[in-house]
């Protein structure tokens, strides 16, 4: 059983900042369980270009108002509490946070922890 709190993350390693975002990361690659799973925060009035070529990521909005597009086809979604998107197809996309976002994300393959976006907006596939 892995047990952990946000108080276990904030300051430490698995907390991540880059700009426009922050991404506390509960679970990943080492825990062994084939997904990664991050709580992060998107400021307010930001917004962000991203695109997972590596992973699947799943995204529950639990707090905040914003939308996402994506990128492709122009299709602009609205963000509220309660909301999920799934770049299934390793969707290029933005997001735009009206309000602070907090979400839940869920990748995989799972992030081992130290990805950055590079240059394209997306992270690497790493294995250490």
């Amino acid at each position: 059983m892995i047990v952990k709190s946000l108080e276990d993350i904030l300051g430490t390693e698995d907390e991540t900042s880059d700009g426009n975002w922050t991404s506390r990361r509960f679970i990943l690659k080492k825990d062994g369980v084939g997904f990664s799973m991050n709580d992060t925060v998107i400021e307010a009035g930001t917004e962000s270009y991203f695109w997972y070529k590596n992973h699947i990521e799943a995204v529950y909005l639990i707090e905040g108002e914003g939308e996402v597009e994506k990128v492709a086809t122009g299709d602009v979604y609205q963000l509220k509490p309660g909301t999920l998107y799934l770049l299934n197809a390793h969707d290029k996309h933005k997001v735009r946070a009206r309000t602070q976002l907090r979400m839940v994300c869920v990748f995989n393959p799972p992030l081992v922890g130290t990805e950055t976006h590079n240059e394209e907006g997306y992270y690497p596939l790493l294995t250490e």
